[in-house]
């Protein structure tokens, strides 16, 4: 597949969704530049592909202003996520609630920031944000984890009308289950799989790097605003209710 861009910065690249992108986009001919923390994930991500590691945390704004300006960024993935409780709002901590807003939300937009002067004086580029479905419709259980993703759905469409004009794309993916490590840190390794994967079939990181090529791909005229993917055997519908009992 022959793709319009260079260059692209995949953050979140040490295991998951993240990292079957960097390979995906390596693989298509692009220099990646893979951001993660964890230095032995991007090393064997660097002898799979060829992808550079660039071990830091999003949240850290100076290392990340850094890397944006030592290279000339075509394609800037935002996959880098937290999941860090998976129930009841009201149950959660205060850390918790930060940590997902500075790393799901805050930290994106940023980098976005950073990257866009230089391709909008290029007059061309491509931003992703891997969203998802708990952003789009409520997930009980994942109120602060949607919040952040929700947010990330709105922003994107504002920026776009921000952007017209400037040759610059934005592309959000939100999948629904997908077979991903972000489940296995919340959950457990034990558990995630009777939980979450079990007779599901799951969407896997693979999966979601081929629709991220196809949206690269399409012509310059043609922006692929949001694309939304689910296991067929998952559907977003219905209502949860408590019931009560009452007096006869």
């Amino acid at each position: 597949m022959s793709l319009p861009y260079r260059t692209a910065l995949v953050t979140g690249a040490s295991s998951g969704i993240g990292r079957a992108i960097a390979e995906a986009l390596a693989g298509a001919g692009l220099d990646v530049l893979a951001v993660g923390r964890d230095a032995a994930a991007l090393a064997s991500l660097q002898t799979a592909c060829g992808a550079v590691p660039v071990q830091a945390d999003v949240r850290d704004r100076a290392a990340m202003a850094r890397i944006v300006d030592a290279h000339t960024i075509d394609v800037l993935v935002n996959n880098a996520g937290l999941l860090l409780t998976r129930g009841k709002f009201q149950d959660g901590t205060a850390a918790a609630i930060e940590d997902m807003v500075a790393v799901n939300l805050t930290a994106p937009l940023q980098l976005a920031r950073l990257a866009l002067p230089g391709m909008i004086a290029r007059g061309r580029g491509h931003l992703v944000f891997i969203g998802s479905s708990a952003g789009r419709t409520p997930h009980p259980d994942l109120a602060v984890y949607g919040a952040t993703k929700a947010a990330i759905g709105h922003f994107c469409d504002s920026l776009r009308g921000d952007l017209l004009g400037t040759g610059v794309r934005v592309t959000e993916i939100a999948p629904g289950r997908v077979r991903s490590k972000l489940y296995r840190d919340t959950i457990g390794l034990k558990a995630v799989d009777a939980v979450l994967y079990d007779g599901v079939a799951p969407v896997e990181p693979e999966d979601v790097a081929a629709l991220l090529l196809t949206a690269l791909a399409m012509p310059a005229h043609v922006d692929v605003s949001r694309m939304e993917v689910y296991p067929t055997t998952q559907a977003i519908a219905g209502t949860r209710l408590h019931r009560t009992e009452t007096a006869s």
